[in-house]
């Protein structure tokens, strides 16, 4: 596999290149590629889903979508929302843009490391963007109070934070959040991107978004190419109160959304069940895929609640070089975070996957840190603790981890009997898109 992939393009800009473009590089690589750079969901759509769309494409892409206006009717039907609340957007990007363009003032404050396109796109309209840094001794938690007097003593008139955060997959409390809203009430702005909160599990409802439709200055992000898995089908969502969502929405085209998210949008609500399933099974990979790469000497993993792992490798490792080894030799992509502010380059993010894919990964992970061109193993560092976890318990519960490190690689409560799987949170897991009240999982 050794030069089939042309390293130029991989430099070409602060934002590795698409896995499209990689494979226009070298196409005979893409039956063998195993994208773990890009969070997604590998259980939705299903089978099924994708048998429909293929059925219809042609359908799909000689017809012109519905306006926005219909489209988003159909979402707050599924999700219980006034439609008033809701402005969707070709991908959840386009709708950063205009909140940066039409809400944000002079300045904006955001924790870092952190998502890109929050510091990016103010940055590039000539915002002053205040950087509160996250502490890797904390876990790149996010501490409210501490973030709080940062706001203050800066003078920042837009906070952003992202729940889970990304790319360490820190997670805060619903109820921490609503404290740094209440205390937040007086800025111009305040934006919870909730791009990757369906994957959260620490508790049944950890969306704000009811919060948002009613508070004066409260903006919630989502992102649906995110929860399906569909990064090529840009649409994603925004929840406000009627007058801020108004503005947004008189910015943009009546028709701005494609017929393959208008297809998928009209297909949730007979899907949800699956919807909800692959959420389950994801939660499952991402425990399973923390405990196989912990395993491996030298790496750091850092407890996620997104669909992705933050990993710190041993000491002396780039993720870059890393990055292109994997690709080279093994077939795989991962993200390299060097270039997020707030990280180094001993950092790599990880998007969950299957376990087969995993243990492929793991294997690669050794031979590229410990073994040498003639295949004589390296000396293995000791591997550094972090904090853990990122999150309190649920009130009433023990502060345990959520799976025994023993062989068992499916993850089990310690007060389970051993192999026996239990759920990785009290309560029905509930479709949380937007915190929508529905009925529990059989």
């Amino acid at each position: 596999m050794a030069g089939s992939i042309d390293r130029g393009r991989m430099h070409a800009a602060a934002h590795s290149p698409s896995v499209l473009s990689l494979l226009r590089a070298a196409p005979e690589q893409g039956a063998d590629l195993v994208d773990f750079r890009a969070p997604g969901n590998p259980y939705f759509p299903t089978p099924e889903i994708f048998g429909i769309l293929e059925r219809d494409l042609a359908a799909i892409l000689r017809c012109r979508p519905s306006d926005a206006d219909t489209i988003t009717a159909e979402l707050c039907g599924v999700l219980g929302l006034n439609p008033q609340t809701v402005v969707m957007g070709n991908g959840a990007t386009e709708l950063v843009t205009w909140i940066d363009h039409l809400l944000v003032g002079e300045s904006l404050a955001v924790p870092i490391p952190t998502s890109g396109r929050w510091t990016d796109q103010p940055l590039g309209t000539g915002k002053r963007v205040d950087m509160y840094p996250l502490q890797e001794s904390q876990g790149f938690a996010l501490d409210v109070d501490a973030f709080v007097a940062f706001v203050r003593h800066r003078g920042s008139r837009v906070a952003v934070v992202c729940n889970p955060g990304n790319p360490g997959g820190g997670y805060l409390r619903r109820h921490e959040v609503i404290s740094l809203l209440d205390r937040l009430v007086d800025l111009d702005l305040v934006v919870v991107d909730e791009s990757f909160i369906d994957f959260a599990d620490a508790e049944p409802y950890p969306s704000v978004a009811n919060e948002a439709a009613i508070r004066p200055n409260v903006v919630v992000l989502k992102s649906l190419g995110e929860n399906f898995g569909l990064h090529g089908v840009r649409f994603g969502y925004l929840v406000a109160n009627p007058a801020l969502a108004a503005r947004v929405r008189g910015a943009l085209p009546r028709w701005n959304l494609n017929s393959f998210a208008e297809t998928l949008v009209f297909m949730i609500r007979r899907y949800l069940p699956e919807y909800l399933e692959s959420l389950r099974l994801l939660a499952l990979d991402r425990e399973s895929m923390h405990y196989q790469l912990t395993r491996v000497p030298g790496l750091a993993v850092f407890p996620s609640q997104g669909n992705f792992l933050l990993v710190r490798l041993p000491a002396g490792r780039d993720g870059v070089a890393l990055r292109d080894r994997l690709l080279d030799e093994h077939g795989l992509l991962v993200r390299a975070c060097g270039d997020r502010l707030g990280m180094t380059g001993q950092f790599v993010r990880l998007a969950v996957r299957p376990e087969g894919e995993v243990r492929r990964l793991v294997s690669g992970l050794y031979a590229v840190l410990y073994e040498s061109g003639d295949r004589t193993p390296s000396p293995v560092p000791t591997p550094q603790p972090i904090p853990t976890p990122l999150y309190d318990p649920l009130p009433g519960t023990a502060s345990t981890p959520l799976y025994d490190p023993s062989p068992i690689l499916s993850p089990i409560l310690p007060s389970a009997p051993p192999g026996v799987p239990v759920p990785l949170y009290e309560g029905d897991r509930r479709f949380d898109m937007l915190s929508a009240t529905l009925p529990p999982l059989a």
